[in-house]
């Protein structure tokens, strides 16, 4: 599909990102469009999924919403049906979505086990079977949208680093079958480090529930202290990092973890 500007690195590709509707998500459907692709922004956040996609529309991009629960495969199948029948084609996909959970290990409810299991593992599971079959002809990149919390320990958070090595293992597995079916297909990683997003507030307010300060400004300050960058990660950071991954200048990766932390993992 043409466009009409100048050349652009995702001119004619389409693209499908989840848990769009805010946060990385958001900022990397806004840079993938910058780039040149047509959007699909994909949340169960109706309402702020709706305005994310109107603003890209609204700053000269491409880009429609639907409303998607990733653990669900009737909802993948409908979504990435109806991105190719609206642009005709899929290039990238962005397994964003994911929750947190955060407690003592000792008190964990298994239910909170599987809601994390469900739409952080589930989800990229279901994301990358239906998107191969969409890709294994025409070619294209998938991304997943891993943590640093897939290579360190983390107290409180055991559900949510479970499923975040599960990514970073998964998407390894993904690039070699991928690769060995001669699929035209990457997969690759990124890892964050901590985003001043939402999910970061909730991290602060559940480690200063759980002792680690009875002050969330303190808390927050010791997480940032942590990264040798000397501040936490915007979401425009992990957007770029994406879009890096989705087009050609990252041709010859695949199965790569980029980790994108300020210096967090490298101490």
């Amino acid at each position: 599909m043409p466009h009409d500007s100048p050349a652009r690195p995702l001119d004619g590709k389409v693209a499908l990102v989840t848990g769009a509707a805010r946060g990385i998500g958001a900022a990397t459907a806004r840079r993938l469009a910058a780039a040149g692709a047509w959007v699909a922004l994909t949340d169960v956040l109706e309402k702020e999924g709706k305005a994310a996609a109107a603003a890209i529309v609204a700053a000269g991009g491409t880009a429609m919403f639907l409303r998607h629960d990733v653990a669900s495969e009737a909802d993948w199948e409908r979504v990435i049906a109806e991105t190719m029948a609206e642009y005709g084609g899929l290039h990238v996909l962005v397994n964003n979505a994911g929750i947190f959970r955060h407690g003592r290990l000792e008190d964990m409810a298994l239910a909170d086990w599987h809601a994390v299991a469900a739409v952080n593992l589930d989800g990229v599971l279901l994301g990358t079977k239906h998107a191969v079959r969409a890709m294994k002809e025409s070619g294209g990149a998938i991304v997943n949208i891993s943590s640093m919390a897939a290579m360190i320990g983390s107290a409180f958070s055991t559900g949510y680093s479970m499923s975040k090595g599960g990514v970073r293992s998964f998407t390894k597995a993904a690039a070699i079958e991928c690769a060995e079916l001669g699929y035209p297909i990457r997969v690759n990683s990124v890892h964050p480090g901590v985003i001043d997003t939402e999910m970061a507030g909730q991290v602060v307010e559940k480690f200063t529930a759980h002792g680690r300060d009875d002050d969330p400004a303190v808390v927050r300050e010791r997480m940032r202290a942590a990264h040798p960058a000397g501040r936490l990660g915007t979401a425009d950071d992990i957007a770029r990092a994406v879009v890096f991954l989705a087009c050609d200048d990252s041709a010859f990766m695949t199965g790569a973890e980029l980790v994108v932390d300020g210096g967090f993992t490298a101490r």
